[in-house]
Parts: C-alpha cells; sequence; structure tokens
C-alpha cells in the first residue's frame, strides 16, 4: 500500500530555519541536510505505521508517529487510511532535544507560542 505524502506549510517553515541556521555554517551542508530531510520524509509512502508513537500522542490524544532523521531531528506526523487514497500528513520538523509539545496548536502551527 503506498501513501501520499502532504507536507503541512508548518513543517515546510520547520525545514527552512534549520536550513537557514546550517546555512549560516555551510551552503553545501545546508543544501544536504534539507535534500536529506525530503528524501527520508519520501520513504514514508511505504510503511509509515512502522514508525513509533511520538512523545507528544499520548498528551494531545492524537496518534502522531514521528521519524528520526539525523538522530537530531524528530519528523511528526499522521497516518491517514482512507477511500480512495491513503495519506500521510507531516506536521512538523524539530530537534529531537526540543521540550514536546503539549498544545494542538503547536503541532498544526496555530499559534506562535512555542
Amino acid at each position: 500500500m503506498t501513501y501520499r505524502i502532504e507536507i503541512s506549510p508548518t513543517a515546510i517553515a520547520d525545514i527552512e530555519k534549520i536550513f537557514l541556521w546550517y546555512r549560516d555554517y555551510s551552503v553545501d551542508e545546508a543544501h544536504r541536510w534539507v535534500r536529506g530531510c525530503y528524501e527520508m520524509m519520501l520513504k514514508l509512502e511505504k510503511f509509515p505505521n512502522r514508525c513509533s508513537l511520538a512523545r507528544e500522542s499520548p498528551y494531545l490524544n492524537l496518534p502522531i508517529r514521528q521519524l528520526l532523521y539525523q538522530k537530531q531531528y524528530r519528523v511528526l506526523f499522521a497516518v491517514r487510511t482512507a477511500e480512495p487514497e491513503n495519506i500521510v500528513q507531516i506536521h512538523r520538523v524539530l530537534r529531537a532535544s526540543q521540550a514536546r509539545l503539549d498544545k494542538t496548536e503547536q503541532l498544526f502551527g496555530k499559534s506562535e507560542e512555542e
């Protein structure tokens, strides 16, 4: 079963912010990081449920999963199984050391408070 990948504007903003941070140190490394991040997210087309539930999941009462990228970043996403197509919705890309999200607004990007 193949899933369509949807990346939220909030996740894209997270990736842009990380890119800009890397770019201050190395433009090549920044481009490599972004390319690798997108390649990793595209792997969720197959078997996205193999990823563990995120630590936010019980607090938000939502089945949010996480994919680790380079051991330092967490890609937070939800799996939607529905006809006619199955979807992986990527909501956030965060540093693994960052405090867990405790509000759905933080997950879906409806608030500036993080």
